[in-house]
């Protein structure tokens, strides 16, 4: 099962679990105030999983790679690993599909404070559109996943602030509904 929290403030290595202390455990119902939907799949069977072929189905996610993080496997690895690690937001939701390996998916609060996701094998997680995150490999320097899109895939990342856009502006609306 997924486990969020709290992270501290410190600003030494991004790979490390910052957790606060004492540690200030996030729930999935939580992450779901937020927009953030989780899944468990079966990742050694994810070419013919059936579960994973109707979530495709029912979310219409048409268009789907898979990317290997890995100093080893990703050309401009450290280039990358600063810009996934940016504060920013996406114009459509983020879906990604945890195949092997780990990581953190790192998203804000509704009283702007990070939460981190630790991501691992199977985990799946979709962040809306709008919302501010970012991601990191943990350390063990490694994470295969696959990434689903709606229609053709746009990489485009708005590094914050990137309040003016409509995405953002349809999420804070999103939180504030769900807090009357």
């Amino acid at each position: 099962m997924v486990e969020a929290w709290y992270m501290d403030e410190s600003q030494e290595d991004q790979r490390a679990p910052h957790r606060l202390q004492p540690n200030c455990a996030v729930s999935l119902e939580q992450l779901r105030s937020l927009g953030v939907v989780y899944r468990k799949l079966d990742a050694d069977n994810y070419e013919t999983d059936p579960c994973l072929k109707e979530i495709r189905r029912a979310e219409n996610y048409s268009w789907m790679d898979i990317i290997t993080i890995h100093k080893d496997k990703l050309p401009n690895y450290e280039e990358k690993i600063k810009t996934f690690y940016e504060e920013h937001l996406h114009l459509d939701d983020e879906i990604r599909y945890v195949l092997d390996g780990s990581g953190y998916f790192d998203v804000r609060d509704k009283d702007d404070k990070w939460i981190r996701i630790s991501m691992e094998k199977g985990d799946m997680i979709t962040l809306p559109a709008g919302i501010y995150h970012r991601f990191t490999l943990d350390e063990n320097n490694y994470v295969k996943a696959m990434r689903l899109f709606v229609g053709e895939p746009v990489w485009t990342a708005y590094n914050r602030p990137a309040d003016d856009f409509p995405a953002r502006k349809q999420y804070m609306k999103f939180l504030a509904e769900g807090a009357q």
